[in-house]
């Protein structure tokens, strides 16, 4: 009897503790009563660190983000790009699959830091992803906005081109009839691109000029060229009914230039960069930066006279910048040792020529 009472009573107490410990609330439980209801219905929660600053990221953005995800009761992340120097541009619908964490990105702004909590159907849903999630789980992200940019804008422009190319690859295979609606088609997506606001046509160029300047910080030059060499290609194209909109065009133009002239020199490649700094200073022909990229291409090239010219010019321009003088230099130093190669070379082919001298 006495035997049977000690187990009950032991049984009571552990009865007492596992009650207890199914009434206190869980970490998430905790941290979900200081978080806002985003969407309503509980699924995604959010509690905002470090507020940002101007508008939220807008749909079909490219957003360049920080983030770690957890599992409850887990210290460390299941996924992260925490230790990632340049993390890459996420494309919202296509690089960033997480439902939850799509629907959050959307309410962020730049230089914001948040954390979410996502239920399962917002995140991997009640199968989990074995073995890494467990089924029905609730996943906490910690998110930082770097930067983000309107690419969805870029996308609908640039398709009134690109879907001209697809129908017209496509319509080999379809009949004659068809072939004639696919050209009106394409005519009418170029048409509609040429008679698009200009002030939109600037937009999606400056944004690709930033995926391009991006890029070319993260050291991801043929992707940098990429697009800033899309950013001139709508620009050329574009018809102007006036000087006003000319205007605008080449002024759009020149900073294009200047970052392709760059990129080529980073590429290795200083025909190119001679190329595009040229072009640069047939808008500006006293653009100091077009002046001082064409001095790099040329001292690559060995052209040192060349060089020293547009050094020259520059220097007029900007009398105590440290780069243009440093260059200047340089060239200056090139140029000498190249002279007396030459004369040494001269003076060697002159001897070779009178020959020995005869007694």
């Amino acid at each position: 009897m006495s035997g049977n009472g000690f187990i009950s009573s032991i049984r009571r107490l552990i009865n007492a503790e596992e009650a207890g410990r199914m009434t206190s609330p869980s970490p998430f439980e905790l941290l979900s009563q200081q978080m806002d209801d985003v969407l309503g219905d509980g699924g995604v929660l959010k509690q905002v660190v470090q507020p940002g600053e101007g508008p939220p990221v807008p749909q079909n953005a490219s957003v360049l983000i920080r983030y770690s995800g957890f599992l409850e009761y887990s210290d460390h992340p299941f996924e992260t790009n925490a230790n990632i120097k340049y993390p890459q541009m996420m494309k919202l619908g296509r690089d960033v699959t997480l439902a939850g964490l799509e629907l959050g990105l959307l309410t962020m702004k730049k230089g914001e830091f948040s954390r979410f909590l996502f239920q399962p159907q917002y995140a991997y849903g009640e199968m989990g992803c074995p073995p890494i999630i467990p089924a029905a789980a609730m996943v906490l992200y910690e998110v930082q906005i770097l930067d983000f940019l309107d690419s969805g804008q870029v996308d609908d422009f640039v398709t009134l081109s690109l879907v001209g190319r697809a129908m017209h690859l496509s319509s080999i295979y379809f009949c004659h009839f068809c072939c004639l609606t696919i050209f009106f088609l394409l005519l009418l997506s170029q048409e509609e691109q040429h008679t698009a606001p200009l002030s939109t046509l600037l937009e999606v160029v400056n944004t690709l000029r930033s995926f391009g300047n991006r890029c070319f910080n993260q050291s991801r030059h043929d992707n940098a060229k990429d697009r800033y060499k899309q950013a001139v290609k709508l620009l050329q194209s574009r018809e102007t009914h006036s000087d006003a909109e000319k205007q605008k065009i080449t002024t759009a133009l020149l900073p294009l230039y200047l970052n392709l002239s760059l990129n080529e020199l980073r590429l290795q490649s200083p025909r190119k960069a001679l190329k595009y700094g040229n072009k640069a200073l047939e808008i500006d022909s006293a653009n100091t930066k077009a002046l001082f990229r064409c001095g790099q291409a040329y001292l690559e090239l060995q052209e040192y006279e060349s060089a020293q010219g547009c050094l020259i010019t520059a220097q007029e321009n900007k009398p105590y910048d440290t780069d243009i003088n440093n260059l200047l230099r340089k060239v200056a130093i090139c140029l000498k040792d190249s002279l007396d190669k030459q004369k040494d070379m001269c003076t060697k082919m002159f001897q070779g020529l009178r020959g020995p001298m005869k007694m």
